[in-house]
């Protein structure tokens, strides 16, 4: 008897992606979209205070976010990059100081490298909050995104290599110019995923006295005492947030299979 295909199971720390085929997610993203928007217009109309008030107290919050974020995954796709180039290498030494990282950096709490982060640049140098935040984040999803990295180039077919190294390309050409277009279309999609668990992640950086979303609420609440209102709001902010930006990823995986098939 034949061993039985085996099932890879695949579940990461970002927003459920709405796919065609799952129509139950589907119908859930948009009931989930229409419930949060329509919460965000109708308990600021029905009760200005405190509601109203919270929406216009957390827009610069929204701006330090998204600037953490997009600094962050730009660091990390980086940092992953060579991570990932490091994870196949043959030079046992590289390999191994690349492995070690990623065993390292997934083997603890984001929070606690936070911190560490923070307050060990702080003996070495002072960077302002928002450096360190973006510092940690990238260290932290430069692992994951190392891994991204790795199975992608391993994903492609090794013919590929061979076909560019019979034209004259050596192994750096190789590389640059064969694998890594063609591993990019494959990791794109689990970046994107990685883009929006490192969103809603960026939430920890208001422990570091960054202004994002979550501490514009809190400071809001600190002086209100409308602890309830507040976080309803910031919640609603996040999940309209992330169901957009994991519709936007579910177009873009849409758009690649499209050509794939083409």
């Amino acid at each position: 008897m034949s061993e039985p295909e085996r099932t890879t199971i695949e579940i990461g720390d970002g927003a459920a992606i709405p796919r065609a085929e799952d129509r139950g997610l589907v119908s859930a993203w948009w009931l989930a979209l229409i419930g949060a928007a329509t919460l965000l217009v109708v308990l600021p109309w029905i009760k200005p205070d405190p509601y109203l008030t919270i929406l216009r107290f957390v827009p610069d919050g929204v701006v330090i976010t998204f600037k953490v974020t997009v600094l962050s995954i730009s660091l990390a796709i980086f940092i992953g990059l060579v991570t990932g180039l490091g994870r196949i290498s043959r030079n046992r030494f590289i390999n191994l100081i690349a492995s070690l990282y990623v065993e390292v950096v997934r083997g603890i709490p984001l929070l606690v490298q936070l911190f560490y982060i923070y307050y060990a640049l702080g003996r070495l140098v002072r960077v302002p909050d928002l450096v360190a935040a973006v510092i940690a984040m990238a260290f932290c999803y430069g692992a994951y995104m190392g891994e991204v990295f790795r199975a992608g180039i391993q994903s492609i077919d090794y013919g590929q290599s061979e076909a560019a190294q019979s034209l004259g390309f050596n192994p750096r050409q190789t590389m640059t110019y064969v694998v890594l277009p063609q591993a990019w279309r494959t990791i794109l999609p689990p970046v994107g995923n990685e883009f929006i668990a490192l969103l809603k992640d960026t939430s920890l950086v208001s422990i570091l006295a960054v202004s994002d979303i979550l501490r514009r609420g809190r400071e809001y609440a600190s002086e209100s005492f409308n602890y309830f209102e507040t976080y309803t709001m910031i919640a609603l902010i996040y999940l309209v947030i992330t169901l957009i930006l994991s519709k936007l990823i579910s177009l873009m995986e849409y758009r690649l299979s499209y050509y794939d098939r083409r």
